[in-house]
């Protein structure tokens, strides 16, 4: 049992935080933050409730989404490299004194330490040839395997050194809701639900690289 009460997360969103793990360092853990589920479940309309408290729980969300049909052909196929391009390696569930984690690869930056998100870096350096190379880079790659997301947020992405080449990688928001996962048999909707994806990530860059002068809820329809 893994016992993280003396270590301080190097990272933490709204609903995780992310340890690194004390026996690989080139690993992390995710916690769940249970108090923000509940907070989250008490802030639902009466029939999104009647759903539970599972579907709040990223943990299981992230290890449901490692499950999709397109992730799981791929790695059957042997093709091990395609799925992690872009994706930290994920090794499953962990048990911790704290509560079951999800232990995945840490990413890093050129200087050994946690990679930089992709908002921190459009903040300080906006959307240059640097970043639009990055995007173009991951675009290809959704759209050259299948595989399906939620909606792309800049924060949900790092730029990860592997192999001494710095690329993006999704470290939050795999999957997609129940219904795009079960229309995404198709394979003309799930391209159009990918580039619907692309899409939607493009206004959000432009967004956030303009001052966010109007609410997001505005800015993102297309």
């Amino acid at each position: 049992m893994i016992d993280l009460t003396n270590q301080t997360p190097f990272a933490s969103g709204s609903n995780r935080h992310c340890y690194q793990h004390p026996s690989y360092p080139d690993r992390c853990l995710k916690i769940i933050r249970p108090d923000n589920i509940e907070a989250r479940y008490q802030r639902q309309p009466a029939l999104k409730k009647l759903l539970g408290k599972r579907r709040l729980n990223d943990n299981l969300q992230e290890l449901e989404a490692h499950g999709q049909t397109v992730i799981q052909r791929l790695l059957k196929q042997g093709q091990e490299d395609v799925v992690w391009a872009h994706l930290p390696r994920f090794f499953g569930q962990t048990d911790t004194a704290q509560g079951p984690a999800n232990e995945s690869e840490l990413l890093k930056n050129a200087e050994g330490g946690p990679a930089e998100t992709f908002e921190h870096y459009l903040a300080r350096s906006g959307f240059d040839e640097t970043a639009q190379a990055l995007i173009q880079e991951f675009t290809d790659w959704l759209q050259r395997t299948g595989i399906l997301t939620r909606n792309l947020l800049p924060h949900n992405l790092v730029l990860g050194m592997r192999n001494e080449k710095t690329r993006l990688f999704l470290v939050d928001g795999l999957g997609a809701p129940l219904i795009p996962s079960l229309l995404s048999t198709s394979h003309n909707w799930r391209l159009h639900y990918i580039d619907r994806r692309i899409r939607r990530f493009y206004k959000r860059i432009e967004w956030e690289t303009s001052g966010r002068q109007d609410p997001w809820e505005l800015s993102q329809k297309l």
